[in-house]
């Protein structure tokens, strides 16, 4: 397939066709009353849960009145277009999904019962008892509340309702889409991450932040709290104590009181804990530090890892990206975490780690999130087996023309590097709303995954979909995380910013482009490989074709070996082949959509 003929096939769409149904072997074994049960936030884990994942009440209502029947039931966390939920029907920018349940809990004195959503896709609405409790809008970001205050001795009605607008509006959606075809996907819909529930003090550990400093082999720790309690902090290597301090409620050292940007009795607490050994986190030995904090009644696990990544030059002057100051080139694989049968939810988390050893095996030390925030399981995951993570930030912005941001720069990518981003309504960014909308999810982002050992990289925009202001951008994502480098723009449209001059280059010989900043090629390959019985479709959509398992590995291995290795001496310092399965038509992957074939032979 040569580049005219894979930009006609791009966008076409086949809405109106039905997918295969593809099963993974974990979707196969399924049981539904033990569905996602692990502890859903390994960061900051607590012993007193209970997972709500299960069936679920639903209803489809074309007004916001709670429904008097419902339709049936669904699994919850697979969201309505799923096999997996037993539903798989489309919800419409004009309808209502609601979603409910009976939750039983006696309300103990001097407890608060904390409600937890992993994500609800788009807007959500929850109530308890027929009493709105909270709403939270963005698709792909965890919210929670308080409850208690709504609840009753025994048995408790737990409703939610959710709107979805899909790619009708300029809300963050990364690559979903009501007309599905080519290289845009089934939008999906509702709760897609577990559901939970913990009970906490009432003065309690509301947060807790994380920055090593491999340099001065230290951890700052910042925590939010409710309330003035005893403290204790531990931190051990493997089963052994190197620190331990404690601290009387009356001596704690707490910055913010009454400051405007914490609720009404919270507090900050800052410290310092210098390390008596050091095990630097390495793709090769990814070593975790766990964490103990015990706050008076209250007491919470977390971990972290000493490591930090930079962009430096090396002794030849070339700039290289850099893990604890030495150059690592980065063998990357993009990966949009789609699932045969649960969407945007994988089944098991069995089937995370799958996907993680199994680019491992292929030879790949990072993988790119692509346009899409992960459950927290999936990032624990890569923490401690050793996979370093590029996370894109999720697309979005009002219809923008796909010649311009899509078909065009692939043709000729040095005249697009010219197009300013300040231009918003050819990126779809007309909306000022829009923006400011996207910038704090942007922001709430970092804020959510700073902690995460894996993150190398933040990667606010993929080829001039909804971009805009990428500068400044990027300017607030190093004041809200100065710890990590940014690849501004992944693609085109380079605005001259950031820690890497980032390409995608899929059509044309690989090469090295010289920059002051460290060079990657973050996207390439797409190499097309339809397997019988596990494709959506019949279809073919990549960007060069091949028609048996043995001619696509002789030349995935000759595009690896021959093209793209001999670049790193030149100065190619990472590179991100498209991509690690297929999903749904675009059959581009190195697995099969439903993880049962891995198309590369030994």
């Amino acid at each position: 397939m040569d580049i005219i003929d894979a930009a006609k096939n791009i966008n076409k769409t086949h809405e109106d066709d039905i997918l295969n149904k593809l099963y993974t072997k974990w979707g196969e074994a399924l049981n539904p009353e033990h569905v996602l049960e692990e502890y859903p936030r390994p960061q900051f884990k607590r012993e007193n849960y209970t997972i709500l994942n299960g069936y679920w009440n639903y209803a489809f209502t074309a007004s916001s009145d709670i429904p008097a029947v419902y339709d049936g039931k669904i699994l919850v966390p697979f969201s309505p277009e799923s096999i997996l939920s037993g539903v798989e029907r489309q919800l419409k920018p004009d309808e209502y999904l609601w979603y409910e349940r009976t939750i039983t809990c006696d309300v103990p004195d001097s407890q608060r019962l904390i409600l937890h959503f992993g994500a609800v896709d788009q807007h959500a609405t929850v109530y308890i008892n027929g009493k709105e409790v909270c709403t939270h809008h963005g698709g792909y970001l965890p919210f929670e509340a308080d409850i208690t205050p709504f609840l009753h001795d025994s048995d408790n009605s737990l409703l939610v309702r959710v709107q979805d607008f899909s790619d009708t509006s300029y809300h963050a959606r990364g690559k979903q889409t009501l007309k599905r075809g080519g290289m845009f996907y089934t939008a999906q819909s509702g709760i897609w991450q577990t559901v939970w529930m913990e009970w906490v003090p009432e003065n309690h550990i509301r947060k807790i932040k994380i920055t090593p400093d491999y340099d001065k082999g230290e951890v700052f720790l910042l925590l939010h709290i409710t309330g003035l309690e005893p403290l204790n902090i531990r931190i051990f290597s493997n089963d052994y104590c190197i620190f331990d301090t404690s601290y009387e409620a009356s001596a704690i050292p707490v910055s913010g009181k009454n400051a405007t940007s914490l609720p009404s009795g919270c507090y900050q607490i800052a410290i310092h804990a210098k390390l008596m050994e050091i095990h630097p986190w390495t793709p090769d030995s990814p070593f975790l530090y766990t964490l103990k904090i015990t706050y008076g009644h209250d007491s919470a696990e977390s971990y972290f890892a000493m490591r930090t990544f930079t962009t430096e030059l090396d002794k030849k002057g070339i700039m290289r990206f850099c893990l604890n100051h030495k150059p690592l080139f980065l063998h990357g694989v993009l990966d949009q975490g789609y699932w045969s049968d649960g969407l945007y939810t994988a089944p098991s988390d069995e089937a995370l780690i799958y996907d993680i050893r199994m680019m491992q095996k292929l030879g790949f030390n990072m993988m790119r999130k692509h346009i899409k925030i992960e459950s927290a399981r999936w990032y624990y995951h890569c923490d401690r087996l050793g996979m370093i993570v590029w996370q894109d930030m999720v697309s979005g912005g009002s219809q923008y023309s796909m010649p311009i941001v899509c078909y065009l720069p692939t043709l000729f990518p040095d005249f697009f590097q010219k197009i300013s981003d300040n231009n918003y309504k050819l990126f779809g960014r007309h909306s000022k709303e829009g923006r400011e909308e996207w910038i704090q999810e942007c922001m709430d982002t970092v804020d959510y995954l700073y902690n995460v050992p894996s993150i190398a990289v933040w990667v606010p925009f993929n080829e001039g979909w909804g971009q805009f202001d990428s500068n400044s951008v990027r300017e607030l994502i190093n004041e809200k995380d100065p710890t990590r480098p940014v690849d501004q723009t992944s693609g085109w449209f380079d605005q001259g910013g950031g820690d890497f001059k980032s390409v995608h280059n899929y059509f044309r010989k690989l090469k090295v482009r010289k920059d002051s900043r460290a060079f990657i090629i973050s996207e390439y390959g797409g190499y097309a490989c339809h397997i019988d019985g596990h494709s959506s479709v019949e279809r073919i959509f990549g960007y060069k074709k091949f028609a048996s398992t043995e001619d696509f590995s002789k030349a995935y291995r000759k595009l690896i070996d021959k093209e793209l290795m001999p670049l790193v001496e030149k100065g190619l310092c990472g590179a991100v082949y498209t991509q690690l399965s297929d999903v749904e038509e675009e059959v581009n992957g190195l697995l099969t959509y439903d993880r049962k074939v891995c198309k590369l032979l030994p």
